[in-house]
């Protein structure tokens, strides 16, 4: 009889019984790639290369696991995947003087790639959204050196994205039209974005052919889209004079956004592609069709625990971004305790210093930084580079005052641990609930997850204030550490261990 698998969702929070690698994920339809750019490489792939060796012992590892672990929050299998990730500052904007990659790039951008990265996104600064210096939102401030940082970045094998919306524009451009935008609108620090509507035809005309223009012109691999978006399901939000609302709008649908969002997922992905969107918060999309591939949540949020509890279940692929302007943490190690269990991995900050100056320009009008959060970090940051050119540096708008000297190496440690659990191919079963793979159910407060490839890996995650003792079936060793196969784990308070299982002869 032919086995099933079960997805029970209940306030947002899914349950997977576990039966069958049929699977409770790719729920949704998979895109095609119809016309590949020649140069784009596709995502490196290590299961075409498998030995026969290699197949059985990954088959082996599922059969394990499935057998062994019969509830768990959510069960995926992970292909077409990039966990090293980085919003790369390319400088200042506004500026006085525009920013030029260099020499000096070229060694970051070594060493990012020598520590992981494989995707830099570039955030607003790439282009030239208030017609500064005669270029415009969808073009770059210096189309020269943005060429050129194209090619270092492609030279490394690595996808660059770039900052788009598909909805903020400057209400003070030239080709704004005020019958595109719903209302009320984004006003900080010197900008005043106005949210163009997804079910504006004369938004989506003026739009959609300037960001294919984008991918064609520059040759970029995508985009990361900050949505700008209100919906009209939100308090006090009006429709446009343009709106043409013939798609639902409720809090659990947003079908103009669905359907705008997915005819800009086509054409990335007909070119071969990447989307990352940005909603706000802990928030995912209310769509049913996938329009994305990653998913950056964390922007204003707070708190670590609640953050964690708050997109565990989001659909992969979840970048994870503390907004460290306002949230505290104990140790750089915490953003990596809140994030790997759930196969999710922490965006890097890095690039040029975030040096805050652009909060600071003669001639531009800011919001009194009094009123504005944006403009006052932003000024706390230029006044502490000022005051100490050595550093430690912030790297972007969600970054700490002063900088964070751990946080980069941090990064690294972990990535390099968390890569092998991530493989092309790989099974995974998040937040193990009812299993065999340990001898008593796991403590309050500790949080389990298997990876199965051709090896088999076991994340322990402690968010207890005391220390926990697991004993699990079969023998494991540390990871990252010496090959020591035992049973017994003892995790510290607020601590994470990644576990190998010891070879089945």
């Amino acid at each position: 009889m032919k086995r099933r698998t079960f997805l029970k969702v209940a306030g947002g929070a899914g349950i997977v019984k576990v039966a069958g690698t049929g699977g409770a994920e790719n729920l949704w339809p998979a895109t095609s790639v119809n016309r590949p750019i020649a140069t784009k490489e596709p995502t490196p792939s290590i299961t075409n290369s498998y030995s026969l060796d290699k197949h059985r012992q990954r088959l082996q590892n599922v059969a394990t696991c499935e057998r062994a672990i019969r509830t768990c929050l959510r069960k995926h299998l992970i292909t077409d995947y990039l966990p090293g990730q980085c919003s790369y500052n390319l400088g200042e904007y506004p500026c006085r003087k525009v920013w030029d990659p260099d020499d000096w790039d070229e060694h970051e951008l070594d060493r990012l790639k020598e520590q992981g990265i494989s995707l830099i996104q570039v955030h607003e600064e790439w282009s030239d959204a208030e017609r500064l210096f005669g270029a415009d939102k969808f073009s770059p401030v210096n189309p020269k050196g943005f060429q050129r940082f194209v090619e270092m970045v492609h030279k490394r094998k690595m996808k660059l994205i770039v900052y788009a919306s598909s909805g903020f524009f400057e209400r003070k451009d030239s080709d704004f039209r005020p019958e595109w935008a719903r209302t009320p609108d984004l006003v900080e620090v010197w900008y005043h974005y106005a949210h163009c509507s997804p079910g504006s035809p004369g938004w989506r005309a003026y739009l959609l052919p300037h960001l294919v223009k984008i991918l064609d012109d520059y040759g970029v691999d995508g985009f990361y889209n900050d949505l700008g978006y209100n919906s009209l399901s939100w308090r006090n939000v009006k429709p446009s004079a343009d709106d043409v609302l013939g798609t639902e709008q409720t809090d659990h649908h947003d079908g103009a956004l669905e359907d705008l969002l997915a005819l800009i997922y086509s054409e990335v992905k007909r070119r071969g592609g990447i989307i990352k969107v940005h909603h706000g918060g802990a928030t995912r999309l209310q769509t049913n069709m996938k329009v994305y591939d990653y998913l950056w949540v964390g922007e204003g949020v707070r708190n670590a625990d609640s953050f964690r509890e708050a997109v565990k279940n989001h659909p992969p692929y979840v970048v994870p971004c503390l907004d460290m302007s306002r949230a505290k943490i104990e140790n750089e190690d915490e953003l990596y305790l809140e994030s790997i269990p759930y196969m999710q991995f922490p965006l890097l900050l890095a690039g040029r210093p975030f040096t805050g100056e652009r909060a600071s320009i003669p001639g531009i009008q800011y919001q009194p930084e009094e009123k504005d959060f944006w403009t006052q970090h932003c000024r706390e940051i230029w006044k502490y580079y000022q005051a100490h050119p050595q550093g430690p540096y912030s790297y972007g708008w969600w970054d700490s005052v002063p900088g964070r000297p751990e946080a980069q190496p941090t990064h690294a440690r972990w990535l390099k641990q968390y890569l092998p659990l991530v493989e092309e191919g790989t099974w995974a079963w998040l937040e193990i609930i009812d299993s065999s793979l340990f001898r008593q159910p796991l403590p309050q407060n500790v949080v389990a997850s298997a990876f199965a490839n051709d090896e088999l890996y076991l994340v322990l995650a402690n968010y207890g204030i005391s220390s926990a003792e697991i004993e699990t079936t079969e023998a494991y060793s540390l990871a990252s550490g010496p090959p020591e196969a035992k049973t017994q784990w003892k995790l510290a308070a607020r601590s994470l261990q990644i576990l190998k299982r010891t070879r089945q002869s």
